[in-house]
């Protein structure tokens, strides 16, 4: 059964294939069937252009517990990130982040 849990957001990065960058327009995270891991259900990132064509794009398919880890990966990532700006820009870095790091 398909789980219809689908997100789309705007991305503004570059992506990878072969030999050849990218400019990203959209990201779309999923939870459904894997389509090529030998897995059940897992997470699909998928970042693509909207304006090339479909094989401008780049997807992973991860288990559940995966996704988790990458998600706190990410929030460590990010918190990381704002302090740096915060510190580099010199507005000093707000009290929440201070706590997070």
């Amino acid at each position: 059964m398909c789980t219809s849990i689908i997100e789309i957001a705007a991305a503004e990065g570059m992506a990878k294939r072969g030999d050849e960058w990218f400019q990203l327009t959209r990201a779309v995270v999923a939870y459904d069937h894997a389509r090529h891991a030998p897995l059940g259900d897992v997470i699909t990132l998928d970042f693509f252009n909207t304006t090339l064509d479909p094989g401008a794009r780049a997807a992973v398919e991860l288990t559940l517990a995966s996704a988790k880890e990458l998600r706190a990966a990410l929030d460590r990532a990010i918190a990381a990130a704002e302090f740096e700006e915060a510190e580099i820009r010199g507005k000093g870095a707000p009290v929440a982040l201070v706590r997070a790091a």
